[in-house]
């Protein structure tokens, strides 16, 4: 399955609202595949960016615990941007999507939501191997 931008959707998650503080909510089968694997960005410094890398097979939800981030997706074709500020929304990014993570503002805690646990294999980290890859 070739995947484009046109795959990428906004996950609007559960929230209970309460005046003492609101709580979003991950559970079972709230999600489109199950995951295996959780972990977080924080202490980003200004000016720095993350990701940088496709994956062939992973998909993964980022969510913006705290703070902002600009998460840049590109299909080889066409890019898009997509700002993340809510706790309660996260962005499904599909299989062999480049993507790069920028302008964190201060504090900026991103959450990633990984399909599966961590394998190098599954990674492309050079641009141009990731549009020959998109391109066979």
């Amino acid at each position: 399955m070739t995947t484009t931008i046109n795959d990428i959707k906004i996950i609007d998650f559960p929230v209970i609202e309460d005046a003492r503080g609101n709580l979003a909510f991950v559970q079972h089968g709230s999600l489109p595949y199950d995951f295996k694997r959780v972990y977080y960005l924080y202490d980003v410094p200004g000016g720095a960016e993350r990701g940088g890398h496709a994956h062939i097979d992973q998909q993964q939800i980022l969510i913006a615990l705290s703070g902002s981030f600009d998460v840049i997706l590109d299909d080889g074709k066409q890019k898009k941007t997509y700002t993340l500020n809510r706790p309660s929304k996260g962005l499904h990014v599909v299989k062999g999507l480049w993507r790069e993570l920028q302008n964190f503002s201060s504090g900026a805690v991103c959450l990633v939501i990984a399909q599966d646990v961590y394998d190098e294999a599954d990674y492309i980290r050079e641009y141009e191997d990731f549009v020959k890859w998109k391109n066979v």
